[in-house]
C-alpha cells in the first residue's frame, strides 16, 4: 500500500518528478513497507528513491531537501498498510459494550504499535512479532503508549483474553533496557486488578523508570450493552476513594524517592469519589492528559488565567447561552461560570447535566454524550441564544456524534446554534463570552472501514 496517492505541490517530491500511481519501495536502499519506515528513512536530506511506475518498470529518484522535510506525499491509506486489529478478548473492551447497527468503523479495535508511536493509540504488545519488537527498538520509535492492566502475566492473560498477553511484560523490559519511553494506562476493575494486583503493577512499572515515564490509572467503563459478557460493575464512591488514597500513597514515596509522582489517577475517579481535584503542580508535565489525568485541572487554571487577562468591556456583550456535559462534569462547568460571572455579572449560562441513555446511565463523561440524547433532553429547555458542546462528544474531525446525528440534526431540532469547544479553559471562556473561537478542524476519513480513535 505504498502506492503514492498524490503529490503536494512545491514539494520537493513535486520538485523531484514524483507522480501519483507509482510504488515507492525504497528509500537509500532500506525497504519500505510502511509509514513508520517511511518516516524514519526519509528524515535525511540527501535521498535515493526506488519508485515502480504502474507498468512496472522501476525507477531510481535522488531528492534533496531541509533535513526533517516532509517529501509531500499522500499514500492510499495513513499507515500505507492495513491497521493491525487487536488479537484480544478484554474483559473491559469498550468496544465489545457497543449496542449494534452503529458504523463500521466504530466496531474496530485497533491494537497497532505505529498507531501509537504516530497517534497516541495504546497498545497491548500482544500481537507483535519479533521482528517488529527489533524494529522498535533499532529504529528507537519512542514514545510508545501501553496498556498494561496488570503486570502479572496470569491475571493479564486472564484480562486480556489472550494466551500470549503474559509476554507484554517482558516486551516491556527489552523496551526499557533499549530505553525506549512508554507512557501507560491501567484501565483498573473493581475487585480484579486493583488493591494488591495494583501495589505489584505499580511496583513492577516502578523499576523499569525512567523508561517508564507515567502510568494512569483509569476506572473501567460499563455500559448497558453487556449481555454475555465478563461481569463487571462501575466503582462505587468508597472504592474510588481507597483506590485514590492507594495511588497517591504510591506517588508520593516514589516522588520522595525519584523526584516524580510517576502514577496519577484519572479526574473521573475523583468525580467518582467526590473528591476535590488536585492542584495544578501535582499533575507535573500533564503527560496522561489523553487519559483524562488532570484535564479538569488545567481547564480551570486556563480559564482563570483567562479571566484574568480578559477585560471587562470583552465581556459586556455577552448573550444568555447554554452548555451541554456529561453528568460527571456539570457541576464544575457550572463552578466556571460562577467565576466568570463575579468578573461580570452580564454572564447568564445554564449547564445541562446530559444523562446518558444511549449508553446506560454509568457513563457519565461527555466524550460520550450523543446527539440524540442531546435533543431528547434539551428540547422545549431554555438554552439562551447560542448551546455551547465539548468538542470531544464529536467524532474526531468530523460533525457526527457518535450515534451518527449530526451538529446539524441538533441545531435544528433544538433551534439554537451549537459550537463545539475544545478543551482549553481560554477558548471555552471566549465562548461563553460570545467571541469568536477556532473552527473545529474538519478531518474526513478515506474509507468507511477505517479505524476510529476513541478519545
Amino acid at each position: 500500500m505504498t502506492v503514492i496517492r498524490s503529490v503536494d505541490p512545491r514539494s520537493p517530491a513535486h520538485r523531484a518528478g514524483l507522480r501519483p500511481g507509482e510504488t515507492l519501495l525504497e528509500v537509500n536502499g532500506h525497504p519500505v513497507a510502511d509509514v513508520l519506515d517511511y518516516k524514519f528513512y526519509t528524515y535525511d536530506p540527501k535521498l535515493a528513491l526506488v519508485l515502480q511506475e504502474p507498468n512496472g518498470n522501476r525507477r531510481t529518484v535522488r531528492v534533496r531537501k531541509e533535513e526533517g522535510e516532509d517529501l509531500g506525499l499522500e499514500f492510499e491509506t495513513y499507515l500505507m498498510d492495513r491497521a493491525r486489529s487487536c488479537a484480544n478478548n478484554c474483559i473491559f473492551c469498550f468496544v465489545d459494550q457497543m449496542p449494534p447497527g452503529m458504523r463500521k468503523s466504530l466496531y474496530f479495535k485497533d491494537d497497532d504499535a505505529r498507531l501509537s508511536f504516530l497517534m497516541g493509540n495504546y497498545l497491548t504488545l500482544t500481537n507483535l512479532s519479533q521482528r517488529e519488537v527489533e524494529r522498535i527498538i533499532a529504529l528507537r520509535i519512542s514514545p510508545i503508549n501501553v496498556s498494561v492492566h496488570t503486570t502479572d502475566p496470569e491475571l493479564r492473560c486472564e484480562m486480556l483474553k489472550n494466551r500470549r498477553a503474559g509476554e507484554g511484560i517482558a516486551i516491556m523490559r527489552r523496551f526499557a533496557q533499549a530505553s525506549i519511553t512508554m507512557n501507560c494506562q491501567i484501565v483498573s476493575c473493581p475487585g480484579i486488578n486493583d488493591g494488591p494486583a495494583l501495589d505489584r503493577t505499580l511496583l513492577d512499572l516502578a523499576d523499569m523508570a525512567p523508561a517508564v515515564n507515567s502510568i494512569s490509572v483509569v476506572p473501567v467503563g460499563v455500559t448497558k450493552y453487556r449481555e454475555g459478557l465478563y461481569p463487571l460493575r462501575p466503582y462505587t464512591q468508597q472504592e474510588a476513594a481507597a483506590l485514590i488514597d492507594q495511588v497517591e500513597a504510591f506517588a508520593a514515596a516514589h516522588k520522595a524517592q525519584h523526584g516524580t509522582s510517576l502514577v496519577w489517577c484519572s479526574d473521573e475517579f475523583y468525580l467518582l469519589a467526590g473528591r476535590p481535584l488536585p492542584q495544578e503542580d501535582y499533575y507535573e508535565e500533564f503527560t496522561q492528559l489523553d487519559n483524562g489525568v488532570g484535564m479538569l485541572r488545567l481547564l480551570r487554571q486556563e480559564f482563570c488565567r483567562g479571566l484574568n487577562l480578559m477585560e471587562p468591556e470583552e465581556m459586556e456583550g455577552t448573550t444568555p447561552f447554554s452548555i451541554a456535559t456529561g453528568v460527571s462534569a456539570a457541576p464544575f462547568l457550572t463552578e466556571l461560570i460562577g467565576l466568570a460571572r463575579e468578573k461580570c455579572g452580564k454572564i447568564e449560562g445554564t449547564v445541562y447535566p446530559i444523562r446518558n441513555d444511549f449508553f446506560g446511565e454509568t457513563i457519565t463523561v461527555a466524550g460520550l454524550v450523543t446527539g440524540g440524547d442531546l435533543i431528547a433532553q434539551l428540547r422545549g429547555k431554555p438554552l439562551g441564544e447560542r448551546l455551547l458542546i465539548p468538542q470531544n462528544m464529536l467524532r474526531h474531525g468530523e460533525r457526527v456524534f457518535l450515534d451518527d446525528v449530526s451538529l446539524d440534526d441538533v441545531e435544528r431540532e433544538l433551534g439554537v446554534p451549537v459550537t463545539p469547544v475544545a478543551q482549553d479553559g481560554y477558548e471555552l471562556l471566549d465562548a461563553m463570552c460570545g467571541l469568536e473561537v477556532p473552527p473545529m478542524e474538519q478531518v474526513q476519513l478515506r474509507e468507511e472501514t477505517e479505524y476510529f480513535q476513541y478519545r
